[in-house]
């Protein structure tokens, strides 16, 4: 079967194994078809010698987290990400991967209203007890916060879930933007999805679409702000992904807010440090894919008492988008190494600049927030003292 995929890219894995250790499916099983480098060998006996897609075979492409630890531990630089999204478009494309129900399911989230509505309807539910608690969603507010532009210095990306559940992080996102004296128009409907769950899910055709409509509605010069980091990492992505100048133009203006910040700390106001503890969560997609997790030390720093790292060199925490509810046993393995780096850490908080990371840590009683929401925090302490 012709997964079309590059064939210099799959030529690129030289098999060392360097990868290993850094795949959170692989340290849970010890399984090689469920590592990076078992996984293109699979790709390899598809594509090159005919090889079946199995059962085994498939299993071992749904349950990679899609994590990307691999591409930072690996020498030859091989774009496993991209092989893996390639694989799982062309499965989903003829139907053996991504069953209907995920489709639909997948929906919403490019119809705010349809979604919002959705959401409403869950918090009602929730209400009753009529939502199981293994589902680990977190508690939904009935009504959001409105958000209004104060300025054109910079787009804040809203997004779908995110907006609909947490908008609160989005919120006290641009209350620091604001504070660092520039305007945030907040995308709002405009732009309803940036598209990273449905490019997992192999539907990469509506994450076309979506992308498109962002680099038409988000026109201009201004930086595109994001607050979640799997958004960034895939709206960064635009440019391969449907490689034109516009898209590659328009990646280029995408940053995590963390790391726009960063280049703007003198701008802040005075530094009045909380007394806290905080441990950083690094969000796959913010280490592995954007490269741009420093930047939250460099923001946070200033403004508590102790930031501490994880020891358990940024491993996965499980959540993979939407994986946590796809294949909640091998997502709570991998949360277990998670929730026992952070225990030896001993924090009074943790901070995770993504929302999928949070919600999966706060349904074990971990303490998390988003680095905006602590960052505002500290700030409006500040203000009320000025």
């Amino acid at each position: 079967m012709d997964l079309n995929l590059n064939p210099d890219e799959l030529a690129s894995c030289v098999q060392c194994g360097l990868c290993l250790p850094h795949c959170p499916t692989f340290r849970v099983t010890g399984d090689e078809s469920y590592s990076p480098r078992g996984r293109i060998a699979l790709m390899r006996a598809v594509q090159n010698e005919d090889a079946p897609v199995s059962f085994e075979v498939r299993r071992s492409f749904e349950t990679c987290v899609q994590c990307r630890g691999c591409e930072t531990a690996c020498p030859s630089s091989v774009p496993f990400g991209h092989l893996m999204e390639t694989v799982r478009e062309t499965l989903a494309d003829t139907h053996q991967m991504t069953p209907r129900w995920q489709r639909v399911a997948f929906a919403p989230l490019s119809h705010p209203r349809l979604l919002r509505a959705g959401s409403k309807a869950l918090s009602v539910a929730q209400a009753a007890s009529l939502v199981p608690k293994k589902l680990g969603l977190p508690p939904l507010p009935r009504h959001q916060p409105e958000m209004h532009a104060s300025g054109d210095d910079v787009y804040l990306f809203t997004g779908c879930v995110m907006d609909a559940w947490q908008r609160s992080i989005h919120v006290d996102t641009q209350r620091v933007i604001e504070s660092a004296g520039f305007g945030a128009r907040p995308t709002g409907d405009d732009v309803p999805c940036c598209g990273a769950l449905q490019a997992h899910a192999g539907l990469t055709a509506r994450t076309r679409k979506l992308a498109k409509q962002a680099i038409r509605e988000l026109a201009g010069d201004q930086p595109v702000l994001v607050d979640s980091a799997g958004c960034g990492a895939a709206m960064k992505e635009y440019g391969h992904l449907l490689g034109t100048d516009d898209a590659v133009r328009f990646s280029a203006r995408v940053y995590d807010v963390s790391e726009w910040l960063a280049g703007h700390m003198d701008r802040l106001p005075a530094r009045k440090p909380l007394d806290l503890r905080v441990a950083v969560q690094d969000p796959c997609h913010l280490r592995h894919v954007q490269r741009a997790h420093l930047a939250t030390r460099t923001v946070l720093a200033p403004y508590v008492r102790e930031l501490v790292e994880l020891d358990d060199e940024g491993l996965c925490c499980g959540a993979g988008g939407a994986y946590s509810v796809l294949e909640p046993e091998m997502a709570a393995l991998i949360k277990k190494r998670k929730l026992a780096a952070i225990e030896r850490a001993a924090p009074d908080i943790v901070v995770s600049a993504n929302p999928g990371c949070s919600m999966h840590l706060a349904a074990s009683g971990v303490n998390v927030v988003h680095p905006m929401t602590l960052l505002n925090k500290a700030l409006a302490a500040e203000r009320s003292h000025s």
